[in-house]
């Protein structure tokens, strides 16, 4: 079948991006799914920085790639061996995860070693590539996804099945900003009652990682970032602090939590706001970062802290979360009023304006955009 999707052909390219046009929205051919493998519908998409990073080069991808990897959609057709069946809708997760690597079998799915090859070489789990250009030639697939397309073929173990009744452009925010922002807050900070949290970075991400800390019951929720409506935002869910991002932020945080918050969760990407972040935590805290930082980035740390204060630095990736059981447990806190991630939902744009859109991103004047397709 032919589908329309958006390509980047290049990287590191200037911005304005509604200038520059990175992004050319064209006609692909894609090739049905084999064993293992769902055409689905794409019905929502949203823009994230690990779509951006690709955009400007700090997250270099094999090119021509297909881009997109947060999304919801509907199944057309399933291939042998899947579970699933036409009309099922789906949330998709960016780390294909195989089952039965080592990281799988331990429950870390999103560690496993097959989907972060698959996901690195830009092909779906089992080591095809569906989409072909007109000329031959076969964009690579964006972390076994490639939402920005019309229809799609995916590893099942991409999806994640849900029930018909939630919106494709909420459904679509559970898989990248809900797992990785909520999930880090509920598994890798293990936020508890009455704690008190700090967030660094206001994005979606972050915002999901300030509502689960919200209805983990921590007390005191410090929302940081640079940007005045993203604090006002954060405060309207729940934030009982609004800290502008920069110099000041730490001594700020120190003061309102009485010598820092005992867990921290950076979510920027940038190294020297995770040293901030790792600042702002008090003795026997736990930082936890999300961002995904420049490759090159470094991060220097006073060594002897780690010991003699009984910190902990740790790293998150899709939230820690295992998604076929995550995305319908968030789900359900989502119907229940704890966790109302709808309004994380800033922007509901077409397939042709995501140039624009990655623009809006990079400003940081959006929170999640949505293409709906």
């Amino acid at each position: 079948m032919r589908v329309r999707a958006a390509v980047l052909r290049e990287s590191g390219g200037p911005e304005p991006y509604a200038q520059s046009r990175p992004i050319e929205v064209t006609t692909l051919h894609l090739d049905p799914p084999g064993p293992g493998e769902l055409l689905v519908r794409v019905r929502a998409a949203g823009l994230c920085h690990s779509d951006l990073s690709v955009i400007n080069g700090t997250r270099p991808r094999p090119l021509p790639m297909a881009l997109g990897h947060e999304a919801a959609g509907e199944v057309v057709e399933a291939g042998q061996g899947t579970g699933f069946a036409p009309g099922d809708h789906v949330v998709l997760a960016f780390v294909p995860s195989c089952g039965d690597c080592e990281r799988c079998v331990a429950g870390r799915p999103a560690l496993c070693g097959p989907g972060a090859a698959a996901n690195g070489e830009g092909t779906l789990l089992g080591g095809g590539m569906r989409f072909r250009a007109d000329d031959g030639t076969r964009p690579y697939h964006h972390l076994g996804v490639s939402a920005f397309a019309e229809h799609i073929v995916v590893s099942a173990r991409s999806a994640v099945k849900i029930d018909p009744d939630i919106p494709f452009e909420i459904a679509a925010l559970f898989g990248c900003a809900v797992l990785t922002g909520a999930g880090a807050a509920r598994y890798s900070a293990q936020v508890q009652p009455g704690e008190s949290v700090a967030v660094f970075g206001l994005g979606g991400v972050g915002l999901a990682a300030l509502l689960m800390a919200k209805a983990a019951g921590a007390s005191t929720v410090v929302a940081v970032d640079v940007v005045p409506n993203k604090l006002e935002l954060a405060t309207g869910l729940g934030a009982t602090h609004a800290v502008a991002g920069g110099s000041g932020a730490v001594a700020q945080i120190r003061e309102i939590t009485g010598g820092g918050a005992e867990k921290v969760i950076d979510t920027t990407g940038v190294a020297p706001v995770l040293r901030q972040a790792y600042d702002a935590t008090r003795s026997g805290g736990t930082t936890v970062t999300v961002g995904l930082p420049d490759p090159e980035a470094q991060l220097t740390l006073p060594a002897l802290s780690l010991v003699a204060e009984e910190r902990t630095l740790r790293g998150s990736y899709l939230g820690s979360c295992v998604p076929r059981r995550d995305v319908p447990r968030f789900i359900e806190l989502y119907r229940s009023g704890a966790l109302p991630v709808d309004r994380l939902l800033s922007h509901r744009i077409e397939l042709d304006e995501i140039n624009e859109g990655f623009d809006r991103l990079h400003e940081g004047s959006a929170v999640r955009q949505v293409v709906v397709l």
